[in-house]
């Protein structure tokens, strides 16, 4: 039971909703994986890209409350439980152990790259039923990609 009624259809609710849980799982994580390697990385380059994973920690963190909220706003319980996260994100797993910087920055580039392909799969599917929460994921995609854009210069 939903104490809160949406303005949607229930179907279109369950392909908004499922969206928005999937957005936020990836941000979660991807939280969790950049704070992972920015605790871990090592090399001559370990400031600017210790730095540079902050950055992307923070912009998850954004944009993950964003989503939870326009989910609870539409009804839809979020869910950014550990197990959840676990069990649904797109990201592979990080080594354990000190990374090289430049194997940070290669893990860096393929996390973004899964977030942002299921992201651009969400912007596709909600564009009918919910622009608002289209505009909310074309807004997050926009900064991982800007992030990923950087992290790739770093591979150059």
């Amino acid at each position: 039971m939903s104490v809160v009624k949406s303005s949607l259809s229930e179907a279109d609710l369950k392909v908004v909703g499922d969206a928005l849980q999937g957005a936020l799982v990836d941000l979660v994580d991807l939280s969790l994986v950049a704070k992972q390697v920015h605790w871990n990385v090592v090399g001559p380059r370990f400031r600017s890209v210790h730095l540079q994973l902050d950055e992307v920690v923070d912009t998850a963190r954004l944009h993950s409350d964003t989503v939870a909220e326009r989910a609870a706003a539409l009804g839809v319980t979020p869910d950014g439980r550990a197990a959840t996260v676990a069990s649904t994100s797109a990201i592979g797993k990080v080594p354990t152990g000190w990374i090289k910087d430049g194997d940070a920055v290669r893990i860096l580039v393929d996390a973004l790259g899964a977030v942002i392909a299921r992201m651009r799969e969400r912007i596709e599917a909600t564009g009918d039923p919910d622009p608002i929460s289209q505009d909310v994921l074309i807004g997050l995609t926009a900064d991982l990609e800007k992030h990923a854009w950087m992290f790739q210069a770093e591979t150059a």
